[in-house]
């Protein structure tokens, strides 16, 4: 059965990426990663202000400013609480790649704003990676501001860094814009070439016997892949751009699922913090029975063959599913 697949304009031997994760921190981790088939891993994020901080005046620095800074960086991590900083991420990716050979590695920046720190994707491209996916985790709550600007803000990211880098540049969305299939043929026509969906922003839970603001984590159950078939599905076909499912693969099924929903790629995370590296293989071995098993020659075959424009008019095929499940829903 052929697996492979075309993600970013690398060629795959099948679509089970590592998403985004800590497990990148250790080599025995990634080699781990390897030695159990993950087609391409993906970096967790450097992050905007790690970089601010160290212009600034380095990260340790920061303790004598934080509490008077009028950007309250006493909100975010101690100096000793990164992962790493930005020096460090990059002499990571180094070593990475060094222990992935061919296997593709791609980096990530997480920010908001397409000022001067977007340059930092030149160091990361010189330091040897692969690819750069875009995480843009900016939450809109300014009521002044404005679902265009929001947009205006993510496309700018965007185009700051194609104009930066050589590397494939991959986007990866939340799914709280207002249009988001106008956004994805935006960002594809600025040079996007993946995008991903989607970013899990985590949610803060209330203590209400301390009144305070609770940091919680929540791992990705199958039940959150929904939401991206959706939207792969309506994306597929429309967009030049490869396309990737993030959050919600934990099993061979779900992968098939996001597959013919149109991804090229799916990233799993939660499911290797859950089970271990060995769910990469499980997966990949499982989407090569079931393949075989239905009598299809290859992935691509598979590939976008449930995206919606398969279907005459999508928006009645929709409205027409939503109704008929409220009409016959009964209630035991």
């Amino acid at each position: 059965m052929d697996l492979s697949t075309t993600y970013l304009g690398f060629k795959l031997p099948h679509p089970v990426i590592v998403g985004a994760s800590p497990l990148v921190d250790d080599l025995a981790d990634v080699q781990k990663l390897i030695d159990h088939g993950a087609a391409a891993i993906v970096m967790h994020s450097l992050f905007e202000e790690q970089i601010r901080l160290e212009q600034e005046g380095t990260l340790l620095a920061t303790e004598t400013i934080e509490d008077s800074s009028p950007e309250a960086l006493s909100y975010f991590p101690k100096p000793d609480e990164w992962r790493m900083g930005p020096a460090q991420y990059l002499a990571q990716i180094g070593k990475i790649k060094k222990a992935a050979g061919r296997t593709p590695v791609i980096a990530s920046l997480n920010g908001t704003t397409a000022t001067g720190w977007l340059k930092y994707a030149k160091q990361i491209q010189e330091a040897g990676a692969d690819g750069l996916e875009l995480n843009v985790y900016f939450l809109a709550t300014d009521a002044d501001e404005t679902g265009e600007r929001v947009e205006r803000r993510t496309l700018e990211v965007l185009q700051t860094v194609k104009q930066s880098v050589k590397i494939p540049v991959a986007l990866k969305l939340s799914p709280y814009y207002s249009s988001i299939a106008n956004l994805a043929r935006k960002a594809d026509q600025l040079g996007a070439n993946g995008l991903v969906l989607f970013n899990r922003f985590y949610q803060p839970d209330i203590d209400i016997e301390n009144l305070e603001a609770v940091s919680t984590l929540k791992l990705s159950t199958s039940n959150t892949l929904l939401l991206r078939l959706r939207w792969l599905a309506a994306l597929s076909g429309n967009v030049q751009a490869s396309l990737a499912a993030s959050g919600g693969v934990h099993t061979a099924e779900d992968a098939i699922k996001a597959v013919m929903a149109g991804a090229h790629a799916v990233q799993v995370v939660s499911v290797v913090l859950k089970e271990g590296a060995s769910a990469i293989g499980k997966i990949r071995d499982g989407m090569e029975k079931w393949l075989t098993e239905h009598e299809y020659k290859s992935l691509q075959q598979a590939q976008g063959s449930m995206n919606l424009q398969k279907c005459p008019d999508p928006a009645i095929y929709e409205r027409a599913n939503y109704m008929k499940i409220l009409a016959t829903f009964k209630y035991k």
